[in-house]
């Protein structure tokens, strides 16, 4: 079938986008609320920018024609962490995503441990095993949604996902990807593939099997 965008409104497409752009990493953002809340929420719109320098993204829309907290709160503070959620945090990740008030810290409503960074004000989620303490590089108003880019100022890793080199052990970690709906993805089966050279003597023209 072929969609037309003057055919679909704002949720048809959201629910065709976000079916087919899976599995997606998810930012599990904390930060700062002027009046020294702690908030807590997952973004599926995120991942990471590049290395030099080291960057993040995360993008936020309205609710209810409003921004929501996160971006509030980051465009006042200039700063966040990004907490990674991993298997046994996805009920407390999915907990912080309730539609609260300001002034309620998702923290506290899903029972977790609002720890101190190094080099930011925002806490971070003890319970998480990997932590990007960032601060605002720029904010792009893109139609209703505003994309967030933070530089790394400092990572907290748990030695029991750690590899020898800074790797990064996917079967200790257990990432948790965003699908669509009320359905995400777990860490399934794990396939190395080496990037090919290229030959200029020979032919470099992939042979695939054919049932």
């Amino acid at each position: 079938m072929e969609f037309a965008l003057s055919d679909l409104d704002a949720r048809q497409l959201y629910k065709l986008m976000t079916g087919t752009v899976v599995p997606r990493p998810i930012g599990w953002i904390s930060s700062l609320a002027p009046d020294g809340t702690a908030n807590l929420a997952p973004y599926s719109y995120f991942n990471a920018v590049g290395a030099d320098p080291p960057t993040v993204m995360f993008s936020g829309g309205l609710r209810e024609g409003l921004l929501k907290d996160t971006i509030r709160n980051v465009e006042a503070s200039g700063e966040f962490v990004v907490n990674i959620v991993t298997e046994p945090l996805l009920a407390a990740m999915n907990h912080s995503a309730i539609d609260t008030p300001s002034g309620v810290s998702e923290f506290e409503l899903a029972g977790l441990t609002a720890a101190p960074s190094l080099t930011v004000e925002a806490p971070r989620v003890a319970e998480s095993p990997a932590h990007f303490e960032c601060v605002v590089s720029t904010v792009l108003e893109v139609g209703a949604n505003r994309v967030v880019f933070g530089r790394i100022t400092h990572l907290h890793i748990a030695d029991r996902v750690l590899l020898p080199n800074h790797k990064i052990d996917m079967e200790r970690l257990r990432p948790v990807g965003r699908l669509a709906g009320t359905s995400y993805t777990l860490l399934g089966t794990l396939v190395d593939v080496v990037r090919p050279s290229f030959n200029p003597a020979g032919d470099n023209r992939l042979r695939r099997d054919h049932d």
